[in-house]
């Protein structure tokens, strides 16, 4: 979909989306549908053309081709930075980003970072704090949205717990303050139709759970006993690579279970249902979705 079929300028306010096709992007621009009128939003993607279900005019933009960036930028006010999926790359993209975005004169940049990123020791965390740095020394203002695990993080594994018979990882007892996706894209709409600026929002669900909850309500969902059996760190990344994950990928995963089993995943500050104004998606309904298909 090209601008001269839905173009962009004729308003006031122009909120752009990174990744507009992915998960989270694609729930951000349905929500902000209903908030604002479809010509004030961008979707920005690699291919525009996968972007034409959306309903909204997209172009261009690679995190990794810089000289793709600022022209796609033209015109945007609040750009929301969802972050990468390419870890290990996602600190230089991002700093192609912000780079672009102050050559492009953007307002604002609203960015999905990782929940007490400041801190946490999740191997994810390293490349979301390079990118808060980099936002803070770009001069241009911003918000940053610390996003906590997302419930479907566990609960699209459900169809496989179910056939090997139980839950598997490596988290213990563990508590995983997770909220769904649409929780996250309900946040980052509140804030980019917002005002704010400078702030950093910690992001979590309102009821912790572990992975034996999960078993159990994977039992009584399903009608069928469901345990969790804890693993050794290298025993669930041997699983993981054995039902064909990537050595590299599984071996990350492994590793965060056993950061959540110390409390890398828990947060009780609840400003995600405040910023959202209700309370977060329950464990059980993002499990029933999942379940139902």
């Amino acid at each position: 979909m090209s601008d001269r079929f839905n173009p962009i300028k004729e308003f006031d306010m122009v909120i752009a989306v990174t990744g507009a096709t992915g998960k989270l992007g694609q729930r951000v621009v349905e929500q902000l549908k209903a908030k604002v009128p479809a010509g004030e939003i961008l979707a920005l993607v690699r291919t525009p053309q996968k972007a034409a279900a959306l309903g909204v005019a997209a172009r261009a933009f690679d995190y990794s081709r810089p000289e793709t960036l600022a022209p796609a930028l033209a015109g945007v006010d609040t750009l929301l930075l969802v972050s990468s999926n390419e870890i290990g790359q996602r600190g230089a993209q991002h700093r192609n980003v912000i780079a672009a975005a102050k050559a492009a004169g953007v307002g604002r940049i609203v960015y999905t970072s990782l929940l007490h990123a400041d801190t946490s020791p999740l191997s994810l965390a390293g490349e979301h704090r390079e990118t808060e740095a980099a936002l803070e020394a770009s001069g241009v203002p911003y918000v940053i949205l610390r996003n906590g695990w997302y419930t479907e993080n566990y609960t699209d594994a459900a169809p496989a717990a179910l056939a090997a018979g139980a839950v598997v990882g490596s988290a213990g007892e563990g508590r995983i303050s997770s909220a769904s996706r649409d929780d996250y894209a309900a946040a980052a709409v509140a804030v980019v139709t917002g005002t704010q600026s400078g702030q950093t929002y910690e992001l979590a669900g309102d009821t912790a759970w572990t992975l034996a909850d999960l078993a159990a309500e994977l039992s009584r969902q399903s009608g069928r006993d469901i345990p969790f059996h804890n693993l050794p760190q290298a025993e669930y990344a041997a699983i993981l690579k054995g039902v064909g994950l990537p050595e590299v990928f599984a071996e990350a995963i492994a590793g965060w279970d056993v950061d959540a089993s110390t409390g890398a995943l828990f947060d009780a500050g609840h400003v995600l249902s405040a910023l959202i104004g209700r309370p977060t998606t329950p464990l059980a309904q993002t499990l029933a979705a999942t379940l139902k298909g």
